[in-house]
């Protein structure tokens, strides 16, 4: 379902685009777009949390 909001989101950006719409309204889908992607790799357990230790890098 998740997938399908993305598909519909990344149609209507794109329509917006090829219009010539408003810098604002295109601006606006596209975060709308890119928090339905954010939400779907969260789901799928893609990103790592910001809790992941990192590695220190010393340099001689």
């Amino acid at each position: 379902m998740l997938n399908d909001l993305i598909c519909q989101k990344r149609e209507e950006l794109n329509k917006s685009i090829e219009e010539g719409r408003d810098y604002s309204v295109i601006y606006k889908i596209s975060v709308e777009l890119d928090e339905l992607i954010a939400e779907y790799y969260r789901d799928s357990g893609n990103i790592k949390s910001n809790k992941t230790k990192q590695k220190s890098v010393v340099y001689i």
